[in-house]
């Protein structure tokens, strides 16, 4: 059964998610993903083939509707690979989706060194 993966990053991450998804694209395929805004564009330039629902940018509310999406049980898995040295003017935003994903129990990945262990887990079979 395909899960249900929220790929979100921030500006200076987004490379490095995009290059984590391409890297990973034959494990990945097939699964549904829910991206915010700019990140999902870029993440679907890399793998056209991919299930992609696009949110708002995460500044405008996208954050807040991945959120809602975990808070319905809509989502099984968190991929958000953040930048923990730069300011961010929406960061109770994310730390609202860190609460959010701790209090319903959802794998949730903030580098690619833990998104790389969750694949490796077998949790995507």
């Amino acid at each position: 059964m395909p899960k249900r993966i929220a790929l979100i990053a921030h500006d200076d991450k987004k490379t490095e998610l995009s290059e984590w998804v391409k890297k990973n694209e034959e494990k990945l395929n097939g699964h549904q993903f829910f991206c915010t805004g700019t990140t999902g564009g870029i993440i679907k330039e890399a793998c056209p083939s991919f299930d992609i629902t696009l949110m708002k940018s995460g500044p405008l509310g996208g954050d807040q509707q991945i959120g809602a999406l975990i808070a319905t049980g809509e989502i099984d898995l968190l991929i958000f690979f953040t930048d923990p040295l730069s300011p961010h003017p929406h960061d109770v935003d994310v730390k609202a989706l860190a609460r959010l994903a701790t209090v319903y129990d959802l794998p949730m990945a903030c580098s690619p060194a833990t998104a790389s262990l969750i694949l490796q887990s077998g949790f995507l079979d």
